[in-house]
């Protein structure tokens, strides 16, 4: 149970069950959630509260469709900077808005970055600043399995 206890406090159940309500359905009213997990509205309210100060719940956010923007390509980025640019390989990377997201991998990479485009085209405009600093290797998504999703919040 290590992985609940690293806070200040032992979520309980229903704890538990309103943050997996809320990722994933974010704009269901608190009296929803009170019915749905036994409590008052007011209370799950309380709850919440207690869940953001403690940084179960860091904050809410709305699902974008980024297709409709015209965004219709992702490319996936396994990035590995060239030796003494690693610093500058990440800087490069945070300042091009096109990346949505970026982790820092064990590997031969150093970096795997979400990548999204408008046309297949604009790839070179934004990966080929980089090779002066690193190696790029990218992948094209086809087709997405599932978007992100909580792991089992249950202790068990």
């Amino acid at each position: 149970m290590w992985y609940l206890t690293f806070m200040s406090k032992v979520l309980d159940q229903t704890d538990r069950r309103i943050v997996e309500i809320l990722e994933s359905q974010g704009r269901t009213s608190l009296s929803d959630i009170g019915k749905e997990v036994g409590l008052s509205g007011p209370a799950v309210g309380e709850r919440l509260r207690g869940l953001q100060q403690d940084g179960y719940v860091t904050g809410f956010s709305a699902g974008v469709d980024l297709r409709r923007f015209g965004y219709t390509i992702q490319a996936l980025v396994r990035i590995k900077p060239r030796s003494g640019q690693l610093r500058n390989v990440e800087r490069m990377i945070e300042e091009q808005p096109r990346f949505v997201s970026c982790d820092r991998v064990t590997g031969d990479d150093c970096y795997v970055a979400r990548l999204m485009l408008r046309d297949v085209a604009e790839l070179d405009e934004i990966i080929l600043p980089l090779h002066d600093r690193a190696e790029t290797n990218t992948s094209i998504v086809k087709s997405c399995i599932f978007e992100p999703r909580l792991p089992p919040l249950d202790p068990e």
